[in-house]
């Protein structure tokens, strides 16, 4: 038998001896001892492959009514009947799960579109003068491919088959290969949009958008980390991650290219004009010159057009309006008259003058406030801040420092990232710009992301009814046994509450004296630990609903808590035994491609998470800046 069919076999017999030995009694078990039991059952059964959402049903009801059992059978039954109705609807009208099938259809989408091969061959043009080039390459494939979709097995299965030949053949580890492939396809779990920080919003309370935007950092930090790494690596051994061949490194220009480079320069934008100009490349079309150049030409009207369109934003005034209102008393000017209402000045107010800094708004212009024709005052137009000259300054420099080496081979790759990165990361940008600005609740903006998803698909020719018929039950299926998962850790939880469980678990925590630093070290390790046999929904729909109770007390911000359960979760995927991740790439790599080797290559990566994790706890305005500032 394996080692690790052992190894998990030990543990689920430790989990089983343990409730065993700690429980007391028969006679001296109370509802809170039941609670407890339920809670050792429900993992021990997990384990032994049951599947969990109606485990987590079955566990729910026969503790209800074990909770109820005092009041007679038939009231039991009935009340029994009556919880699992009531948390069945409160999880139908959860109005925060409409954006998971949404997501998980545009992921599909997303996955059949066929866009990793073209992304991943992109990117390691893109990288190739980086050490680890193709490693790096491949996790970042990996982040975007898997923010797209946010389906870890599919990405990693297919980065395993088109990542892990072209690594091997270059000379690279099998370590490296297989940690660079695994910790990149869990990257999704924690970069927005994410499906985890979806369910976690929802369990606990917490608003998505915030969520987004407080992960946002964090997983951008968590993949800088992965590459940085790869690049230390890659330097201190070489033999780990070779350096590309110029072979590997050379891109193929097309005939015009190849004309203009040897008869007017190498450098792109020059040598188009100059094309354009002159009459030495006669047989190139201009149709075509004009092309090229829109396309070199893109970086530059992208930021000028970003730099317009701030500009814009900041010297525009603010509308002051007109409210109407009239001074009180200001219908007359005779204060003898009966309609100023008797009021008039009291005794030396001549001698009375407005306070310091009471003029009107644009007094220090020399100028009232203008006034147009449906009574709204404006103000003068506000001058740009520094800050946007000295962004304007150097994005200018940076821009002319890009075309110095812009030449035609770059042009090519150029053009790559534009068919294959540039749509899936607008895709994405757009998404997550929508709810994280404002512009679109979380459904909305999934939705808009499976319209995006549709049109990916059709613009690179991938869609036909048989594959739109294979998303939409994949889609279905899968959001399925999300909301049944919920529909059951509903009812488990319910019925923990009302055996007391939860009280015990509080009782016995507060009554450890804990600081909230030892209290947040004990719940990261306990969440650690449950990734090593648990998936991150198990851990998610069981587990924080008995953490979250305790955060009130420790002054823990669940916001905060949420982004370091987000960053921990990801060893659900890359700690064994049950590291899916792991028998994901298994299933597709050769033969001579051992288990033990995949998992010793991704626990330099677990360190790396931990790492991530000290990070972030120890500077938390990487997770809440944004949050602070949008919201």
């Amino acid at each position: 038998m394996r080692k690790e069919i052992w190894f998990g076999l030990s543990i689920l017999l430790a989990v089983v001896v343990a409730l065993f030995v700690l429980m007391p009694a028969p006679a001296d078990i109370t509802n809170g001892h039941l609670g407890l039991l339920m809670l050792g059952l429900i993992v021990a059964t997990i384990m032994l492959g049951f599947p969990t959402a109606f485990t987590l049903m079955g566990m729910g009801v026969m503790f209800t009514y074990l909770a109820y059992r005092g009041m007679g059978p038939q009231i039991a039954i009935e009340q029994t009947l009556d919880l699992m109705v009531l948390r069945t609807y409160a999880v139908m009208t959860n109005d925060v799960l409409i954006a998971v099938p949404l997501f998980i259809f545009m992921g599909y989408l997303v996955e059949r579109a066929n866009l990793v091969e073209r992304l991943f061959k992109s990117m390691h043009l893109a990288m190739a003068r980086m050490p680890g080039s193709l490693a790096i390459a491949t996790v970042i494939t990996c982040a975007v491919f898997a923010t797209a979709t946010g389906i870890v097995g599919a990405v990693v299965t297919l980065m395993g088959l088109l990542a892990m030949p072209a690594m091997m053949k270059a000379g690279y580890s099998i370590r490296l290969t297989a940690g660079a492939i695994t910790a990149g396809g869990c990257l999704g779990i924690m970069i927005p949009p994410s499906v985890l920080l979806i369910v976690y919003g929802a369990v606990a309370g917490v608003s998505v958008v915030k969520l987004y935007a407080g992960a946002f950092f964090p997983g951008l930090m968590l993949a800088l980390l992965y590459v940085l790494y790869i690049m230390i690596v890659a330097k201190i051994s070489p033999k780990s991650a070779p350096p590309l061949s110029e072979e590997e490194r050379r891109v193929t220009l097309p005939e015009f290219a190849q004309s203009i480079k040897s008869t007017i320069s190498n450098r792109a934008v020059p040598g188009l004009l100059g094309a354009i100009k002159g009459k030495r490349n006669a047989s190139v079309p201009m149709g075509t010159l004009l092309k090229q150049l829109f396309i070199a030409l893109l970086p530059a009207l992208v930021f000028a057009s970003a730099m317009a369109l701030t500009y814009s934003i900041v010297t525009t005034p603010d509308p002051v309006l007109d409210s109407g209102l009239v001074e009180m008393g200001s219908f007359s000017q005779d204060n003898s008259s009966e309609f100023s209402g008797g009021l008039a000045e009291p005794p030396g107010s001549a001698s009375l003058s407005e306070p310091l800094g009471a003029q009107a708004l644009g007094a220090d212009a020399g100028t009232e406030p203008a006034t147009d024709e449906a009574g709204t005052k404006t103000i003068a137009a506000p001058d740009a801040p520094m800050s946007f000259w000295i962004t304007l300054a150097v994005g200018t420099v940076l821009l002319l420092i890009f075309y110095a080496i812009f030449t035609f081979a770059r042009l090519e790759i150029f053009k790559m990232l534009l068919s294959s990165f540039f749509p899936l990361a607008l895709m994405i940008l757009a998404v997550l710009g929508s709810i994280v600005f404002g512009f679109a609740t979380p459904s909305e903006a999934a939705a808009m992301g499976s319209f995006g998803g549709l049109l990916l698909a059709l613009a690179y020719r991938r869609l036909n009814l048989p594959m739109l018929k294979e998303s939409v039950y994949l889609a279905a299926k899968t959001s399925a046994m999300v909301c049944w998962l919920f529909v059951g850790s509903s009812i488990f939880s319910a019925a923990f509450a009302l055996l007391g469980g939860q009280a015990i678990i509080n009782d016995w925590v507060l009554g450890m004296n804990l600081t909230p630093v030892e209290f947040m070290i004990l719940a990261q390790i306990v969440i650690f630990l449950l990734g090593w046999p648990l998936e991150w929904t198990e851990i998610i729909v069981i587990f924080m609903p008995i953490f979250l109770p305790l955060l009130a007390h420790y002054q823990i911000d669940p916001l905060f808590f949420g982004l370091l359960v987000a960053l921990n979760l990801q060893t659900a995927f890359l700690s064994p035994p049950v590291a899916m991740s792991a028998f994901y790439l298994k299933g597709v790599s050769p033969p001579h491609v051992t288990l033990n080797q995949i998992f010793a290559g991704m626990l330099p990566f677990m360190g790396i998470q931990i790492i991530a994790i000290v990070l972030l706890y120890m500077f938390p305005g990487i997770g809440l800046w944004l949050p602070e500032v949008l919201y």
